[in-house]
């Protein structure tokens, strides 16, 4: 589910479901504002596949969590 496969495609993985996310994630955002960007994205169906994306983002250092915010980490 993490990357894509034969019978998964690439927006449907958390890979790039990730992606869609770091691009909606231009400036600093709270969750629920980043979420209400996100949900109109066809590969967030649902809330929990938008945190299962959050959170491996956050795993592999892609974001940061500042003050109740979330961000880009820069490289």
């Amino acid at each position: 589910m993490i990357l894509p496969t034969k019978h998964l495609g690439l927006s449907r993985s958390v890979l790039g479901m990730g992606a869609a996310l770091l691009d909606t994630l231009r400036e600093p955002k709270t969750v629920s504002s980043l979420w209400a960007a996100a949900r109109v994205q066809p590969e967030f169906v649902t809330f929990q596949r938008f945190t299962l994306a959050l959170d491996f983002l956050y795993l592999i250092g892609a974001v940061e969590w500042d003050d109740g915010m979330l961000r880009r980490k820069q490289p």
